[in-house]
């Protein structure tokens, strides 16, 4: 097998790890499937398990995006340049989070994972989304209006500095509307005014 093939393999297998579930049921003895939202993402795991369980959900969400992008860039990239592989690597482990093969291909929506894939392919852009998502809450208190803007505004930054023809730029948008479409309960909530603040995430 390509070694780039083998790091999109181990990349969604990684981000098909739904860490927020095994935390929740082991540590909590609460499937986070059965509870509030239903989501394995940290925000419910915060609220069925605890805060404690809900950050290092959230951390591991990220880090299982990052590592395998990490590594693909490590190995197949150039300096400065993660690469095609690299990118699609990221791709697959969002894909593995939102569609993990462990849980019949229903998983959450993305949010944490795809940040982990923006810090390794592009930090700017992972900035951006964070400052973005940071601001936007802030603003509204509804967690799913930052999560949204995050990713216009790291996708934004990332085609802006890595240009439109980059497989890093196509990684971006791709997660990003994916990220929409995840949240289309969320957002037909905020067009009926019922999205509630602290609303759910779904990471």
């Amino acid at each position: 097998m390509h070694a780039g093939l083998a790091f999109v393999a181990a990349g969604y297998l990684l981000g098909s790890v739904p860490f927020g579930l095994l935390l929740a049921r082991r540590i909590a003895g609460v499937d986070v499937r059965r509870t509030g939202s239903g989501n394995i993402g940290a925000t419910n795991v915060s609220r069925a398990a605890g805060r404690r369980l809900g950050i290092l959900t959230l951390l591991l969400d990220a880090a299982k995006g990052g590592l395998p992008v990490a590594a693909a860039s490590a190995v197949l990239g150039a300096p400065g340049d993660p690469g095609p592989w690299a990118a699609a690597t990221g791709v697959a482990a969002f894909l593995g989070h939102v569609f993990p093969v462990w849980l019949r291909f229903r998983g959450g929506k993305g949010v944490a994972t795809a940040f982990g894939v923006f810090l390794a392919l592009a930090p700017l852009g992972a900035l951006a989304a964070l400052a973005a998502f940071a601001l936007a809450f802030a603003a509204t208190r509804v967690v799913s209006v930052g999560s949204l803007a995050g990713a216009a505004a790291g996708t934004l930054t990332v085609a802006v500095t890595r240009g439109g023809k980059s497989p890093v730029t196509w990684a971006a948008a791709a997660m990003c509307v994916l990220v929409v479409v995840r949240h289309r309960t969320n957002l037909a909530r905020l067009a009926r005014g019922e999205e509630r603040p602290g609303g759910e995430r779904g990471r």
